[in-house]
């Protein structure tokens, strides 16, 4: 009569078993945990954009001049955490909660300005000559794609001049 008990084969498949579910759950809930931040991220980017709208009504219709700061020259214009403060209401809504490399505590801002955009009618933007709607350039965007493990469409997110936000800038065609 055989032993009821396991055989080592039978339990080493087991293990091998949990452990393949276990690490298929772990990386779904590594990616449920990125796209948390990444939403987190869209949404300090829209607070951002609302503070720009306050900035915009309060000066003239005109976007504010200002730049990012830079982590090796000096800055001859302030950075978004410095013009929009009075706006935001808390500084840390220009932290994303992807930014692994800690550029908000560097630089005051997870996000970049446009500066082609500075100090221009808000709805009458040129660059480098051309005519812009609001709904096709950015204003600020992630300075980096923070959110690169969810893919690469949707590793950085913009926020437009009108207000709109997305995850991909594509840059197509030829400029004449």
């Amino acid at each position: 009569m055989r032993n009821p008990g396991f055989t080592l084969i039978e339990l080493l498949v087991v293990l091998f078993i949990l452990g393949l579910v276990a690490a298929l759950l772990l990386t779904a809930v590594g990616r449920a945990r990125e796209s948390a931040r990444g939403a987190a991220c869209l949404s300090n980017l829209h607070q951002a954009g609302l503070a720009l709208q306050l900035y915009v009504q309060d000066n003239h219709n005109r976007l504010p001049s200002m730049r990012d700061k830079s982590l090796t020259a000096t800055n001859d214009l302030p950075g978004p955490d410095t013009v929009l403060s009075g706006y935001l209401g808390n500084p840390a809504v220009l932290r994303c909660p992807s930014d692994a490399r800690r550029l908000f505590e560097t630089t005051g801002s997870s996000y970049s300005w446009n500066s082609l955009l500075n100090s221009q009618d808000a709805d009458h933007l040129v660059v480098m000559g051309l005519d812009f709607n609001p709904h096709q350039i950015p204003l600020m965007y992630d300075k980096t794609g923070f959110h690169g493990s969810r893919g690469p469409s949707k590793a950085q997110n913009f926020l437009y001049a009108d207000g709109h936000l997305k995850n991909l800038l594509e840059l197509a065609g030829t400029i004449r």
